[in-house]
């Protein structure tokens, strides 16, 4: 019989959240505690003190016997580094338990081995983590025990930051201000913060682990780098919501129930449209825990699957022919006594602050496209975008039929006098209700669509961070913001200024909008006649980082220094690079140690049987033509092998790291595709028998 347990008794259990904060610290202590997370004071060290000695207490009765600052290096995964509670054995040989103020606060990992772009020599090896007091702190059970884990960011010595929480919380201060500015044009006195809140949707692909284990490509690369497709894939449509398997299901189960230990509020899961390919999504929280949760949300993921003897595969793109996976990611704008920016009520076309914000968003998109393209690159998600399953590559705004109305009215007619209405929704069966319906569709084509009261950005990659997605929501969102109050703080007459304000935003930054369908090609002729970025690849965005606008921008709003933002650029470049020649490495390996020589004994057994045929005075063209084209293919194999192995003996020689990242793109992915071609045709020749690792249809279907 499964395990029986209540959600509301289990949930976040293993969290020092605010009702335990309440319960262990002294009334002043979490006073000054809840004014430090809201950036009113700075904490001192005997609060700290008292806050970290609550913390050890709380987590030695959930087990545990190490602490470890959880941070988000540049690495695209999380860091720790743990220490037990013991001090120093006294005099009788028995230790304490101990855990200080400044332990809480500050940690000291070594800077120098994760990547900087520059800014820490090999030999300068101090960075310091330092505590996010907004994101709470958890215990982690695992094989090791249980670990008391501390949110913290990650800085050099000389201040940079090296992760992706630094930046991230840096951003929502600037929206902080500026949102404010906003509300405060509007009479509005009592919010006191504004907060952008985020609900990152997670899609992945669960395969047996045996047969992950079999293939040498998805060990080193998270992808499958030889593939043909199976007879089925996902034509019918079958799988998406559809009955998920029960080894699934038990699956997803320990999955739910560690992550709502960890405060995690996971809500939805189903079957995605690829065979073997799901989605989790939480509820939303605040940008940074979201973040946190996120990451969370993809540890739990992978170390659960292990127990079951599965493999979670987080690449964007594990298998060509199907869907690969995204991360939506749902943006909105909240005040501490919730109200959301983004909200455009039963009436839109009345609702000028939600116009006014609306027009600020065109506004920081349309102007910053190219940045919050560069803002969901990665390697794998190179795979991914503008294929027929993601946004195309050309950022566009959906609004929906009810807003582009309002939004048409203002710029044709210079008012808005209404808005569209909801409907009903009539069923035609007797039996089942009608009910009113949204006032628009959803498009997901789109990479930035408006989904009633928040933007859905889908663009960002399944296994990437969320963090720059939000980076640069959150900035370029407070740069509209500021320039727009800037301007109508000193407005003589406020309600004509701002009328105007909104339909200059619609009219100027209207060629952003897009509500048709993003996947066909009339679209990218449409865009580039609209004068919007096209930017194809990781390597092409990566400049959008250091471009003047860029640094003006982010160095505006203390998010980036112009220095952190080229030691970004460097980082990423380097990734790339570093990620397709492991890819070349693996194909090289692969092809020469497996495919051929497992080809090699199928096309000698094919041989001894066409003499043996030929021997027996039997027609044996069959054979020898099959005989025919599999040589032809392992020559074509061979031809491609030693190309590729050429191109990845060039690429160190190449000077400049953007220079090789842009060769390996051109060059060396160019020659693996070469050497897949005729390898992914020889697997559906050759006897299953003799292919040396299992099938597409083997890892989507047998799971």
């Amino acid at each position: 019989m499964s395990e029986l347990f209540n959600v509301a008794d289990i949930f976040g259990e293993n969290v020092f959240n605010d009702t335990v904060m309440k319960e262990r610290l002294p009334k002043n202590v979490y006073k000054n505690l809840k004014l430090a997370m809201e950036g009113v004071k700075e904490l001192s060290l005997s609060d700290a003190d008292v806050i970290a000695n609550a913390i050890k207490d709380w987590a030695i009765e959930k087990g545990a016997t190490h602490y470890t600052h959880w941070f988000q290096p540049l690495t695209g995964t999380t860091a720790e580094k743990h220490d037990s509670f013991i001090s120093a054995p006294n005099e009788n040989g028995k230790v304490l338990m101990e855990f200080s103020g400044k332990e809480l606060i500050k940690g000291e990992p070594d800077a120098s081995s994760f990547p900087s772009g520059g800014l820490r020599a090999t030999f300068e090896a101090r960075g310091y983590t330092a505590w996010d007091c907004t994101s709470p702190a958890f215990v982690r059970e695992d094989a090791a025990g249980a670990t008391l884990c501390i949110p913290t960011a990650f800085c050099s010595y000389t201040g940079e930051a090296l992760d992706q929480k630094t930046p991230l919380l840096r951003s929502m201060d600037a929206i902080n201000a500026q949102a404010l500015r906003i509300l405060r044009l509007f009479g509005n006195t009592t919010s006191k913060k504004v907060t952008p809140s985020v609900g990152a949707e997670q899609e992945y692909f669960i395969v047996d682990r045996e047969k992950y284990l079999q293939r040498k490509d998805l060990i080193f690369s998270g992808r499958t780098l030889f593939g043909a497709m199976p007879p089925k894939g996902q034509e019918l449509d079958d799988h998406y919501f559809g009955a998920i398997r029960e080894r699934i299901a038990a699956f997803m189960k320990d999955v739910n129930k560690e992550l709502w230990k960890l405060g995690v509020s996971a809500k939805t899961q189903h079957n995605e449209v690829a065979p073997a390919q799901h989605e989790l999504a939480p509820i939303y929280a605040q940008c940074n825990i979201a973040t946190d949760n996120n990451q969370l949300t993809m540890e739990v993921l992978k170390k659960v699957a292990f127990r079951h003897g599965l493999v979670c595969l987080l690449h964007e793109k594990p298998f060509a022919g199907v869907n690969g996976s995204g991360k939506h990611n749902n943006w909105s704008i909240t005040t501490d006594d919730g109200i959301n920016l983004l909200d455009p009520g039963k009436t839109p076309h009345e609702n000028i602050q939600f116009l006014l914000v609306l027009g600020a968003v065109m506004k920081a998109v349309d102007t910053h496209a190219d940045l919050l393209r560069e803002s969901a690159s990665c390697v794998g998600n190179d795979h991914r975008l503008g294929a027929n399953e993601a946004p195309p590559a050309v950022i566009s705004m959906f609004l929906g039929e009810q807003l582009e109305d309002v939004v048409m009215q203002l710029i044709d007619k210079g008012d808005a006098t209404s808005s569209i209405q909801k409907g009903k929704l009539k069923t035609g069966a007797s039996t089942l209700p009608d009910f009113a319906k949204d006032a628009t569709d959803r498009n997901r084509t789109s990479p930035f669509a408006f989904t009633g009261n928040k933007f859905e950005f889908r663009m960002v990659g399944s296994s990437d961070s969320i963090a720059p997605a939000n980076v640069v929501l959150n900035t370029i969102v407070a740069q509209s913001f500021k320039e727009i109050s800037d301007e109508l703080e000193g407005a003589e007459n406020f309600d004509i200024a701002c009328h105007d304000m909104i339909k200059k935003l619609f009219t100027d930054h209207h060629r952003i909008v897009f509500n048709g369908n993003g996947y066909t090609d009339e679209w990218i002729e449409e865009a580039k006649r609209r004068g919007l970025p096209n930017i194809p690849s990781m390597v092409d965005a990566i400049p959008a980082l250091v471009t003047p606008k860029a640094v003006s921008l982010f160095e505006e709003f203390g998010v980036f220094t112009e220095t952190e933002l080229k030691s970004r650029a460097e980082i990423k470049y380097e990734a790339y690079a570093k990620a397709i020649n492991i890819e070349a490495k693996a194909m090289i390996d692969i092809a020469g140690k497996q495919i051929i020589p497992a080809v090699i004994s199928y096309t000698t057994e094919l041989a001894n049987s066409v003499l043996a045929v030929k021997e027996a005075g039997a027609d044996a063209s069959t054979q020898a033509d099959l005989l025919n084209e599999i040589t032809g293919c392992l020559k074509d194999m061979k031809t491609g092998l030693i190309k590729l192995t050429k191109a990845v003996d060039e690429a160190p020689a190449i000077t400049g790291i953007a220079e090789q990242a842009r060769f390996f793109r051109d060059t060396v992915k160019t020659a693996m595709e070469e050497l897949r071609a005729p390898a992914d045709k020889l697997e559906m020749i050759v006897d299953k028998d003799f292919w040396p690792f299992p099938s597409y249809g083997d890892l989507m279907f047998e799971v």
